[in-house]
């Protein structure tokens, strides 16, 4: 038995009926960082040492009755920007390179009141802005199923570290389709929760309207779980939202029968690769047979949605990281004469390329004789996306589409062509506009042997409805264990 293969559920059925112990299952984990790290490059601060030194101490209070979490022991991989005390939390930034967090995101406090184990900070592009993950200040991470490939981005290293089998489970954010083109790219499952659904406090902001913390898992199950523990209103986020508790593991009930699907046929267009079409076309008839209705319709944001969604995103993302000054907290340059030139270098120093980048248009949109021209008017066209969703949603319960237009590109071709990387985005980013949940699924392998996905989407706070429909597809196919061959799948890569 391979237990870094095993999901999270699976390795819970395994510790109950004490097939395993939280030892084994953590060092079997470091052993695959120390095996796989080298290659794949998803850790920014492993915690190999403490998380042992954890699994021991974890085990003795289960073992004495003083702890009973279901979760205990269970080892996970946090993006480097969720705040962990006591942790340097770097934002994969030369900014916040030696930054240590002083406190918990709430997120990390729930994680921790299940007695998980951290088994380190995984990479990401710089403050969270890129599609690749070669926005890192410390390294390139490597799509595990092909090493000269990306793994998607910003959360590439979680996506990276879960295919990789070095973490069972990871959390990720998602400003843009942060965690669902990353989840796509590395064959795994990335749900991004309802805007509100779960805490920002402690994320570290790169645009606050449209930030959401949520997991990437091997399975949907794992992802329903992972969402159980860190969902829920939090007085510290002024945008979370109070509403009733749910069980999402309980809404996995393996039936589409009536489930009405959307399929916005601009999402079907040019641009997108014909290998990705023809999986999605696949995956739309088996809900067919399934018994869900599939109906194709017009859903009239796609063309406007990419530009609205970086005019926002950059607007608060310079609003975010004027913070970042060299005087509290981050670098601070070494030649400076006066209080001037040390905001000016320790900035233009401290962010690197992208970053700047963004800084740069967010702050030309929000000037003087141009916020009413772009700024006012993406709001604008916000709520008009909003209202399409709206109407949308009056007829279906879930929208298909593809999660990003082409599977994993190879390291290098668009990093140093910013408009060819900001299309990665164009599937997911309307999701972040209007505030709903989407979630990536694997649904099939190009003929390279990469990893496609396929994207559902669902209504506000209508996360039961999106993850019903991903697990019923997802045991109708049984994607992991065709990934488990050895011809398919990331191992066979690396």
């Amino acid at each position: 038995m391979n237990i870094t293969e095993l999901t999270v559920h699976e390795l819970q059925e395994k510790l109950q009926s004490k097939e395993i112990t939280i030892e084994q299952i953590t060092k079997a984990y470091v052993e695959n960082i120390e095996k796989y790290e080298k290659d794949v490059q998803a850790f920014i601060t492993p915690l190999k040492e403490n998380a042992l030194k954890q699994a021991e101490e974890i085990k003795k209070k289960v073992e004495n009755g003083e702890i009973t979490n279901p979760l205990a022991g269970i080892p996970i991989g946090i993006k480097d920007n969720i705040c962990t005390k006591g942790i340097k939390t770097t934002c994969a930034s030369k900014m916040l390179e030696n930054f240590v967090a002083p406190y918990n995101a709430t997120v990390m406090e729930k994680i921790y009141g299940e007695n998980m184990i951290n088994l380190g900070k995984l990479n990401m592009d710089e403050f969270a802005m890129g599609a690749s993950t070669e926005y890192s200040y410390f390294q390139t991470t490597r799509n595990p199923w092909n090493l000269n490939t990306v793994p998607g981005g910003s959360s590439g290293g979680s996506a990276a570290a879960v295919a990789a089998n070095m973490v069972p489970w990871a959390l990720g954010s998602d400003t843009g389709g942060s965690i669902r083109q990353p989840a796509s790219f590395c064959g795994v499952v990335g749900l991004k929760p309802t805007y509100g659904l779960v805490s920002r406090y402690g994320l570290v902001a790169f645009a606050s309207s449209l930030d959401q913390i949520g997991p990437i898992t091997k399975d949907v199950k794992d992802a329903a779980i992972l969402l159980n523990v860190i969902a829920g209103h939090d007085e510290k986020d002024t945008t979370s939202v109070n509403k009733e508790k749910v069980d999402y593991t309980k809404v996995l009930k393996n039936d589409v029968k009536g489930l009405k699907i959307g399929i916005p046929k601009e999402y079907f267009g040019e641009g997108i690769n014909s290998e990705v079409k023809q999986s999605l076309e696949k995956a739309i008839n088996i809900y067919k047979e399934l018994g869900a209705t599939v109906e194709e319709f017009s859903l009239n944001i796609a063309d406007y949605a990419l530009a609205t969604y970086y005019i926002i995103a950059c607007a608060e993302a310079s609003s975010n990281l004027g913070r970042f000054d060299g005087i509290r907290y981050g670098y601070r340059t070494a030649n400076y004469s006066d209080l001037k030139e040390l905001f000016r270098n320790s900035r233009s120093e401290g962010f690197g390329a992208e970053v700047k980048r963004r800084i740069i248009l967010g702050t030309y949109v929000l000037s003087s004789g141009y916020y009413d021209a772009y700024y006012k008017k993406a709001q604008q066209v916000r709520t008009l996306v909003k209202k399409e969703f709206d109407k949308a949603f009056e007829k279906y319960d879930v929208l298909l589409t593809p999660t990003s237009p082409t599977v994993a590109f190879e390291i290098g071709t668009r990093s140093n062509n910013p408009l060819e990387m900001y299309l990665a985005d164009i599937c997911t980013v309307s999701v972040n506009i209007a505030g709903l949940p989407g979630i990536s699924i694997p649904c099939g392998v190009d003929s390279k042997g990469m990893p496609i996905g396929m994207q559902l989407i669902g209504n506000k706070f209508a996360e039961e409805t999106i993850l019903n429909a991903a697990y019923t597809y997802e045991q109708k196919c049984r994607f992991r264990d065709v990934f488990k061959s050895d011809n398919v799948s990331p191992k066979g890569h690396m």
